[in-house]
């Protein structure tokens, strides 16, 4: 028995009826929203979890880093903190001056001096301290034997949990006037030297210091950014004809720039900050002309002094020329093709 049957129109042939099931993915799955199409209530019931383990951490930097903030005001004032031993009715209750503080800041020759040191400082832990921990993690991670490795980074990182008061009273024992080098030198018919004490390699020690210290700590971090890099970029690098050098040079390298570049910024927006318990306990020791840095010169005016709308203001430059540092840091990072900080 014939049947006789209507053809469809081409239209209708190619184009198949919508199912739910077709509307999935391959997996099965039904397809989910992209993300910018989700609300701002399906997403905090979607992270609340999240958000909830953050915000203690959320609101001890609220109260430990920005609210501090608002005391910046007593660098406009002559704040004096013993009016009342509420430290807000001392604010409110201390005379207005304007941008007097600021004023004798700029007339001030010992600020600039602070200045002039601070910068220096800065300049010679860069090009002296910063390369360091690189050069220090490319060795260790060139070690074959785990072991080695380990030791090895055990050692370095060590005297990171040293105190400032030990290290420098370990320095003192070598370079001191009544060191062990000044000592070796009088065996051998020489004059004594006393490094501790001496204003014109004030710097150096310090780098010298810093570099013992932290070094251990700044090897973590670039021996993290090497442990993400490819053992296949190595074996196909050492196909192609490439020795050690080129290795490191063309495959090492590259992986640590981003973490280079971030460090780096950092570093230029903590200029200003150079080491204060550091600097504190060896400036009697060289006076305030080579010991003298910006930290320091807040804390003898504010503190010493009593001061504090003085120092408040020295303190708020501080904070206004670092911000500026990190800024012009990052977008240096930017336009060599790194994130930095953060993204444009």
């Amino acid at each position: 028995m014939s049947h006789s049957t209507v053809p469809r129109s081409g239209t209708e042939a190619a184009t198949p009826e919508k199912t739910p099931a077709a509307s999935a993915d391959a997996t099965g799955s039904p397809e989910k929203p992209p993300e910018g199409g989700l609300g701002l209530r399906h997403r905090f019931r979607r992270d609340r979890a999240l958000i909830l383990m953050t915000l203690p951490a959320v609101l001890l930097v609220l109260v430990f880093n920005y609210l501090p903030i608002l005391g910046n005001v007593v660098a406009f004032q002559e704040y004096d903190p013993y009016i009342s031993d509420n430290g807000v009715v001392s604010i409110l209750n201390s005379p207005f001056v304007g941008l007097e503080n600021f004023r004798r800041i700029v007339e001030d020759s010992a600020f600039w001096n602070a200045v002039e040191n601070t910068l220096v400082l800065f300049f010679v832990q860069l090009v002296l301290f910063f390369p360091i921990p690189i050069l220090l993690a490319l060795l260790i991670n060139s070690v074959v034997r785990p072991r080695v490795r380990a030791v090895a980074q055990a050692v370095l990182y060590l005297p990171h949990f040293f105190s400032w008061v030990l290290v420098i009273a370990v320095f003192q024992q070598m370079f001191g006037g009544a060191g062990m080098l000044s000592q070796l030198l009088r065996q051998n018919g020489y004059d004594g030297i006393d490094i501790m004490t001496n204003p014109d390699t004030f710097a150096f020690l310090l780098t010298a210091q810093s570099v013992w210290k932290d070094a251990g700590w700044g090897i973590i971090v670039f021996l993290a950014a090497l442990a993400s890099v490819s053992q296949d970029h190595y074996e196909a690098a050492a196909m192609d004809g490439a020795g050690r050098w080129r290795r490191m040079w063309h495959v090492t390298l590259p992986a640590l720039r981003p973490v280079i570049a971030l460090l780096l910024v950092l570093r230029v927006g903590d200029a200003l900050t150079v080491g204060f318990e550091q600097i504190l306990l060896q400036r009697d020791a060289v006076g305030p002309g080579a010991g003298e840095v910006l930290d320091t010169f807040v804390w003898w005016n504010g503190v010493r002094n009593q001061d504090f709308g003085y120092a408040a203001a020295a303190g708020l430059i501080k904070g206004v020329v670092s911000i500026g540092l990190v800024l012009a840091a990052n977008k240096v990072a930017h336009l060599m093709g790194e994130q930095g900080v953060y993204k444009k």
